[in-house]
């Protein structure tokens, strides 16, 4: 009698074991599908993920944002040239080395807002 409990015991582990089993595949197998579905995604450019966004948003960059950001900088340098003038005693004081600074300064200044997306894009491309 013992006999038949243990092999009716053994008969619904082995069925137990097999649909947990199963189980655990199959949803192995569709978190690594999702996983590789999200890769895909996140791995995706943002001109190929939607190109009308990407080109709407270049667009404003260089419609609306660049101009703002020029007319920033402009302020800011106006601002330190002014300073660097009055600081030197209203140029009786002379040091051609502050305006090479300056103009420095300015380039780097107007090279980095023109080239803004660019440096956007890059980032996204690495």
């Amino acid at each position: 009698m013992q006999s038949i409990f243990d092999a009716i015991a053994e008969w619904i582990k082995e069925l137990l074991i097999g649909a947990i089993e199963g189980n655990l595949s199959n949803m192995f197998g569709d978190v690594n599908d999702k996983v590789g579905t999200i890769a895909a995604e996140v791995g995706a450019t943002p001109q190929s993920w939607n190109s009308n966004i990407f080109s709407m948003i270049q667009t404003l960059s260089e419609t609306v944002i660049i101009p703002i950001a020029g007319i920033i900088i402009t302020y800011v340098l106006c601002m330190e040239l002014i300073g660097m003038v009055t600081e030197r005693n209203n140029l009786a004081d002379l040091d051609t080395w502050i305006f090479f600074k300056w103009f420095f300064k300015a380039w780097v200044a107007v090279y980095i807002v023109t080239h803004t997306f660019d440096i956007t894009m890059a980032a996204f491309d690495m």
